[in-house]
């Protein structure tokens, strides 16, 4: 008779169990994104707790200290971001027929020059004049939340609300619910496992808290460097370019879109903007061959392109949650990759 870890039956019964899970995930994954947010945050934060118990101060009083600086820095940064945002956004929507008549000056002549084609402006200034307000306010509309309606807005308070509390018993439980998952584990794979979770552990935590100074160190460099600049708004579109850099040349992406426009706002000549896109360039450069390598490491082996897709697969799959679970299960596919392919390359079907 087949022992119980050979039987094909509780093969079976896991992999019914895995399925479970994966669609419970996808049904549930609107009100498991709090706290999957508050797990990612539990993980990064956690160290710094640790580092704090081992001087000696009660592990709850460490968790209340961390989650008391974590909400010092997001309200500090919500109070300074979300009013120049809106200001930034009135301004250039109230300028669009600025921009439209600069495409008309500049831009329309050398269309008709190199390619023969009229650029037809007039029609398109008179509608934005005409429909400015509208414009305006749909603009301004879309920063408190990314959906329109009553339900987002309680759910976005009911997140805002829910996350540190699950954030707090994560952190002041984290060693505990982690020895707990290692006990669950079949002794027979106990060592395997370990050895999966610890690699995992090392690409997963390397790069989530390396990319997180990458993302602050970028939204210094760039908030400083447009205010060299001369550019209006510097600190917001600074700190939006950085803040995004987690998804690769997203953020350059966008902060250049809202620089540049910030900076055809102001300067009026185009030639002004060469120093804005300058410090985009060296921004690229000091992110690509100095903060990356120093501070994630080329050892992860999360190449940008998967990232992306990952990004992109998980997000249309389950949404914002789809976003958060992204990058911790590439990590672990990644590992498990590097796994099989060892193995493979040490098996007698490679080398016959």
């Amino acid at each position: 008779m087949d022992t119980p870890d050979r039987n094909p039956r509780h093969l079976w019964q896991w992999l019914a169990a895995a399925a479970l899970l994966v669609a419970a995930v996808y049904l549930l994954s609107p009100i498991l994104t709090p706290f999957l947010l508050a797990a990612i945050l539990a993980y990064i934060c956690n160290p710094l707790v640790s580092r704090m118990t081992r001087s000696r101060v009660p592990r709850t009083l460490a968790v209340t200290l961390v989650l008391v600086l974590l909400a010092t820095m997001f309200v500090v940064l919500l109070l300074i971001l979300l009013p120049l945002l809106i200001r930034q956004v009135r301004a250039i929507t109230e300028q669009a027929p600025v921009y439209v008549d600069w495409l008309r000056s500049a831009v329309g002549p050398r269309l008709e020059q190199f390619f023969g084609v009229q650029l037809e402006t007039a029609m398109v200034r008179d509608w934005v004049v005409e429909h400015m307000a509208e414009i305006r306010d749909f603009a301004v509309q879309l920063l408190p939340s990314l959906k329109t309606g009553g339900l987002a807005i309680v759910g976005f308070f009911v997140n805002l609300v829910l996350v540190p509390v699950v954030l707090f018993y994560f952190l002041r439980d984290w060693n505990g619910i982690i020895a707990g998952i290692d006990r669950m584990v079949p002794r027979r794979w106990h060592q395997q496992v370990n050895v999966l979770a610890g690699e995992i552990d090392a690409v997963l935590g390397q790069f989530m808290r390396g990319q997180l100074l990458v993302m602050l160190g970028m939204a210094l460099f760039y908030t400083v460097g447009l205010w060299l600049a001369g550019l209006d708004y510097a600190l917001s579109v600074g700190m939006i370019a950085g803040l995004v850099t987690f998804v690769p040349y997203l953020g350059v992406i966008i902060g250049l879109v809202l620089a540049t426009l910030t900076g055809l706002l102001q300067f009026q000549d185009p030639t002004q903007l060469v120093w804005v896109w300058a410090v985009f360039i060296a921004a690229n450069l000091l992110e690509g061959y100095l903060l990356v390598p120093w501070l994630v490491g080329d050892r992860i082996g999360l190449h940008p392109v998967a990232v992306i897709f990952a990004l992109l697969a998980f997000g249309t799959l389950f949404g914002f949650f789809g976003v958060l679970l992204a990058l911790p299960v590439s990590a672990a596919l990644l590992v498990w990759g590097r796994h099989l392919r060892r193995d493979y390359l040490a098996s007698s079907m490679y080398q016959e």
